[in-house]
């Protein structure tokens, strides 16, 4: 039995269900071919670097998609030249997809292709609005006044 049932661990929670997509998707890319290989290297604190060995495709063959936290590289096989005669072929020239989960703030800064390896850059880019800040503590009397209440009038001086 190959599939698994995550509805009792989500009937008393809301809004988890991108946790379950994300467990389906980590079991069905271990059903996935090992083509082409990959690499993924943390180069910095918020950086990494994917490296697809792409042997045989050029840029316009390749799409890659960054959509809902996953990443998707695909490869469309290149057009054989007619007249050639291979007796072994050994360099794959097959399509492929390959889909990665990212983390959220996941961003691809850019793609690169040389030397059949494609490398594609991503960092981790967290909006202002979501980092921590730190809130400084004053002494004395707190800096706003309760508006509800009128403001005593001064007493004057006979």
């Amino acid at each position: 039995m190959n599939t698994l049932d995550f509805s009792p661990l989500f009937r008393t929670a809301i809004g988890f269900d991108r946790l379950a997509r994300t467990l389906e998707t980590a079991r069905a890319s271990q059903d996935q071919q090992g083509y082409p290989p990959y690499n993924i290297e943390k180069v910095g604190e918020d950086s990494y670097v994917l490296t697809m060995a792409v042997a045989g495709f050029g840029p316009n063959d390749l799409e890659i998609v960054a959509r809902d936290n996953v990443l998707t590289v695909a490869g469309r096989a290149p057009q054989t030249e007619e007249g050639r005669s291979y007796l072994h072929r050994g360099i794959a020239g097959r399509a492929f997809e390959r889909r990665f989960a990212l983390a959220d703030h996941i961003v691809v800064d850019g793609a690169n292709l040389e030397h059949g390896l494609l490398q594609l850059s991503l960092k981790r880019v967290v909006p202002e609005a979501l980092k921590p800040r730190r809130i400084p503590v004053q002494a004395g009397r707190p800096a706003i006044a309760n508006q509800d209440q009128p403001e005593a009038p001064q007493a004057q001086a006979a």
